[in-house]
């Protein structure tokens, strides 16, 4: 027995992960009453775990692309570059936003052991490392350099 998928039910997850970023952004558009309010380091640290899983995510779409597609493959392969460039870029901003208790100079860096939250079971900083890992081993110094975009269509 198989089951039809309706095109709309396709992905449920990955739908309802973009729905709640929608809302999201559009909660964080300040009112007439409401004064914007600066963005925090667990803010920082919750998009950079999103956009982790969306790199691992578009890591496995490329590799399983590639082989019958081979175009698609290296334009997914490029997003995914693309991608993790945004996510050092978060990683970096969280570094320089005040701590929730006493940020010192020690704690600006990347040592995970001297947040002034403490170290939690999976810090920002070993994330972003671990993602790096892969990165690394699958593009060189060259792909990641920045990017300009020339549109060919």
């Amino acid at each position: 027995m198989t089951s039809s998928t309706r095109r709309d039910d396709a992905h449920p997850y990955l739908r309802a992960a973009s729905a709640g970023i929608r809302h999201h952004a559009r909660t964080l558009a300040p009112s007439d009453a409401d004064s914007p309010k600066p963005v925090d380091r667990l803010h920082l640290d919750v998009l950079h775990a999103h956009l982790t899983a969306l790199l691992h995510l578009l890591d496995r779409l490329a590799g399983l692309t590639r082989p019958s597609h081979p175009a698609a493959g290296r334009h997914l392969a490029t997003a995914h570059t693309r991608l993790w460039q945004a996510t050092s870029e978060v990683h970096a901003a969280f570094h320089l936003l005040p701590g929730t208790t006493e940020a010192t100079a020690e704690t600006s860096g990347c040592h995970p052991e001297g947040l002034p939250e403490g170290p939690p079971v999976l810090t920002i900083c070993q994330r972003h490392l671990a993602a790096g890992h892969v990165v690394r081993r699958k593009t060189t110094p060259t792909d990641l350099r920045p990017h300009t975009t020339a549109c060919v269509r």
